[in-house]
């Protein structure tokens, strides 16, 4: 389970006003002193993380983040931005009261907003006298959660198990049991993989979408037969009838397509990654978008992972090249990597996206919602690709009839 990448985790938030123990909880649910314990206000700054696994759950990320009123200066407020930042990714946040006041609602409120499960706890639990305040506290707590907040301590690790059992409780229906290739592939299909390996392939090795949608092939019992663009051709000509589906790198999308037997359908890993990651119907909507881009236009590109760049890189260069054969020389392109994608849209005429293999689901999903209130269109690499090269009508797409 510690090999499970980051983006196929349950991401659990910790959150909470300054000093409320979120740090120590942190220690307490994953058995380790992952995070520094201080009493000093702002001990903690970036979000700390720690991948584990839950019995009954499987592999889990915990983030330990900023206290959010940890706003007095400058680096605090950075703090909190942090803090909010990494609620982005939560599937579930754990939220520590300290007293249920206007600034704890408001936070609460926020998360829930964004559709975030949260479990509410009264932490310190050990150090509770059973006065009226904290009776009161717990009473307010409840009001406001529609349910009982969990005591815990984590000096006498009091109510870590009801924690882990209220994690279970409130994990996504979905979660878990989203697959890549969907509704495209059933038992007993043969499907071929076309991959690339040029300049830009890892030596020695592949992707992470080509090895996770060739793992769930084999485990949804299809046949799966791969391939480069070269040697297309042989690997048609060994099978016994058509694939049901052919599966390719969208940079090869055009060359497949004019080898592509009648009888196959068409997509590409990131394209499967739209559905996924994301809402494949706002990236389709997205891909039609750029038929009014112009000139003057102004295009973000958005990379999950951070690599130096290649000399042909996907999304720094071909797609840049082939927008601006579209559409003019004088359309400008940016490109952000990692987490570091703005919160302000507004100057953008689209957002492309990569497959976003590095992300999980809930924290693309936030970016693809952050798109839609600015009303900036949003597509990913591998739609925005056979859109440029006209064959967007000739993919099919997990999902839907097509």
């Amino acid at each position: 389970m510690i090999k499970t990448p980051s983006s196929e985790r349950l991401h659990i938030a910790i959150t909470g006003k300054c000093n409320t123990g979120k740090s120590s909880l942190m220690n307490a649910l994953t058995g380790q002193k992952t995070a520094i314990v201080s009493d000093i206000p702002g001990t903690t700054a970036d979000p700390v993380r720690k991948a584990m696994e839950i019995p009954g759950i499987g592999p889990c990320l915990f983030i330990d983040t900023a206290g959010f009123d940890d706003s007095g200066t400058a680096l605090g407020r950075k703090r909190t931005g942090l803090s909010a930042k990494a609620l982005e990714s939560a599937d579930i946040a754990i939220m520590i009261f300290r007293d249920c006041d206007n600034a704890e609602k408001e936070w609460y409120g926020r998360m829930t907003r964004d559709g975030i499960p949260v479990i509410p706890v009264i932490g310190k639990a050990d150090l509770h006298g059973g006065t009226g305040k904290d009776a009161a506290v717990e009473e307010e707590v409840r009001k406001l959660c529609g349910e009982s907040p969990v005591m815990a301590s984590a000096a006498t690790l009091q109510g870590i198990d009801l924690l882990f059992r209220a994690i279970l409780e409130k994990i996504p229906g979905e979660f878990g049991s989203r697959t890549i290739t969907g509704d495209l592939v059933k038992e007993g299909d043969t499907i071929l993989l076309v991959m690339p390996q040029d300049g830009l392939a890892p030596k020695g090795r592949l992707i992470l979408p080509q090895v996770q949608v060739i793992r769930e092939l084999l485990d949804r019992k299809c046949t799966a037969v791969s391939c480069t663009p070269d040697t297309m051709g042989k690997a048609l000509a060994s099978l016994a009838c058509p694939p049901g589906l052919i599966i390719t790198d969208s940079q090869a999308f055009e060359e497949v397509a004019g080898m592509k037997p009648e009888g196959s359908r068409l997509t590409s890993f990131s394209i499967l990654f739209a559905g996924y990651k994301g809402d494949i119907r706002v990236f389709r909507e997205g891909a039609e978008a750029l038929g009014r881009l112009g000139e003057k236009s102004r295009v973000l590109i958005a990379e999950a992972c951070t690599h130096a760049p290649a000399g042909e890189d996907i999304g720094r260069v071909r797609i840049p090249a082939l927008l601006r054969r579209r559409f003019g020389q004088g359309l400008r392109t940016e490109v952000v990597s990692g987490k570091d994608f703005p919160d302000d849209l507004s100057g953008y005429d689209i957002v492309i996206h990569c497959g976003a293999c590095m992300f999980n689901r809930r924290y693309v999903l936030s970016r693809i919602a952050s798109a839609e209130r600015q009303h900036v269109p949003i597509t990913n690499y591998g739609m925005a690709i056979a859109w440029l090269k006209g064959i967007l009508g000739k993919v099919t797409f997990p999902g839907t009839d097509r």
